[in-house]
């Protein structure tokens, strides 16, 4: 199993556009790989591309809230994990 650390937590997911909000609790860098675990939901992808506020950015700290492009559906609570 690889080493896991918890970033964040969904807050929202916009179905039609399949965009996650997560709100972080420690810093996420585009080109991370990310894990999305809840009661139904487990998968794992790259972060390709992260936006604040509809803008572009390559990195994010804790407290702020970010839109990522899901592969899959999430729900709020599932917890955000980056794969080391």
């Amino acid at each position: 199993m690889a080493d896991e650390k918890e970033v964040g937590a969904i807050t929202h997911y916009y179905t039609k556009i399949g965009v996650a909000v997560i709100e972080l609790t420690a810093t996420l860098r585009a080109g991370d790989t990310i894990h999305i675990k809840g009661a139904t939901t487990d998968f794992t992808q790259p972060v390709d591309s992260m936006q604040i506020e509809h803008e572009q950015v390559d990195e994010a700290g804790k407290g702020e809230s970010i839109g990522l492009k899901v592969k899959d559906h999430v729900r709020e609570y599932d917890k955000v994990f980056v794969v080391k």
